[in-house]
């Protein structure tokens, strides 16, 4: 059996941040193939795709691999996410059933941009795929070719618009409620976004099947059905930002371990918006370290909190500090805090993305958070 190996590195050839039409996308596969050594790739035809039950494809490809001959059934798509692989594979099978796929073909998907998760999903079923970035599986009787490549840019750019702050406000809903089942207009209220917010949100994360749905129309309901898989593509997407951006103050005559109790008292005096997190929010929820040298807490930007750092008589630090502020735009940064022994601590979710951009030891903190505080 023949198999290639072929370079990481992405090969120079025009890539247009248009998208592509079906019949490009078959072009550029096609041309990938032939790029492979002792491979030769013809088009036999290319038509509509066909409705029905069996597997659906656009174009039949000759394929020569190394003396050996295949034809490929090749379904294009604009993405392909889990959701659209599950499809793919159910109607695999049900060819399979009938007339749908002949022994000597291969089934095999092209996409402008398919997600890592549907990737897995199509390999485990021997299916075959193509994406713009470059990356190809054939899985032909007799023949392998497998190369992987960088996501292309169209779908590195749809998955981190997941996560811009007020879709992140409903995955924040999702996530600490991860056991409850919500409508559109009740998830948005919690939320605080729009309505059409929220319904995006859940459609988005409906491809890459985290969740589960129930009910139709007006009575439709979601469930978060992958909470781990969702905060760990979260938690990717904030480690690719790097530290956050900090006010770093230090406090004369106050310990870290009282310090949260007296700028406590006179945010609330001030009316500021505040909530600990990071390491002494983490601490106070699942201790791990002997003791902690600075206390972060997010707090609302305004004129409010400058007033608040003068009545603790707070000196701006470069070194040595033991309060660093992080400001936030808007209430919904804040969302779902809690009130525990007469402080605002931020919410579980929030602490562990906050220590995950942390220094030190704060990533150690932030799995150890997140296995003994939100066990999932």
């Amino acid at each position: 059996m023949p198999t290639f190996a072929v370079p990481w590195e992405r090969r120079k050839h025009p890539m247009r941040e248009s998208i592509l039409t079906e019949h490009q996308l078959i072009a550029r596969f096609l041309e990938a193939l032939r790029e492979l050594p002792d491979v030769t790739a013809d088009l036999s035809h290319q038509e509509p795709s066909k409705p029905g039950g069996s597997w659906r494809h656009q174009a039949r490809v000759e394929l020569r691999v190394a003396g050996k001959s295949f034809v490929l059934l090749v379904d294009a798509k604009k993405s392909v996410f889990p959701r659209d692989a599950r499809e793919a594979i159910g109607g695999r099978s049900r060819g399979s059933e009938g007339a749908g796929l002949a022994d000597a073909s291969v089934p095999l998907l092209v996409a402008e941009a398919i997600s890592s998760g549907a990737k897995d999903l199509l390999r485990s079923e021997q299916i075959g795929y193509y994406d713009s970035g470059g990356s190809l599986y054939l899985p032909a009787p007799g023949a392998y070719i497998y190369i992987d490549k960088p996501a292309p840019k169209s779908l590195v750019k749809s998955v981190r618009g997941l996560f811009t702050p007020r879709r992140a406000q409903v995955l924040h809903v999702l996530l600490i409620q991860h056991q409850g089942w919500f409508g559109v207009k009740e998830l948005a209220a919690q939320a605080m976004v729009s309505p059409a917010t929220a319904s995006q949100v859940m459609s988005a994360l409906e491809k890459f099947d985290w969740m589960e749905v129930r009910g139709q129309g007006p009575s439709k309901q979601r469930h978060l059905r992958e909470p781990a898989a969702l905060l760990d593509a979260w938690a990717k997407q904030v480690m690719a930002l790097g530290p956050p951006t900090l006010r770093r103050y230090y406090v004369p005559g106050t310990e870290p371990e009282v310090l949260a109790a007296r700028f406590g008292k006179v945010f609330d005096r001030n009316d500021v918006e505040y909530a600990i997190t990071h390491e002494a929010a983490a601490q106070h929820y699942a201790p791990f370290l002997s003791s902690i040298s600075q206390v972060r807490v997010r707090v609302r930007a305004g004129a409010d909190v400058d007033a608040a750092i003068r009545d603790l008589d707070a000196r701006v630090a470069s070194e040595g500090a033991n309060l660093a502020v992080l400001e936030v735009a808007s209430p919904g940064e804040l969302l779902l805090r809690e009130r525990v022994d007469n402080l605002w601590m931020a919410s579980p979710i929030q602490i562990y993305l906050d220590l995950l951009r942390g220094e030190g030891r704060s990533k150690e903190m932030a799995e150890h958070f997140r296995k003994e505080r939100i066990r999932f």
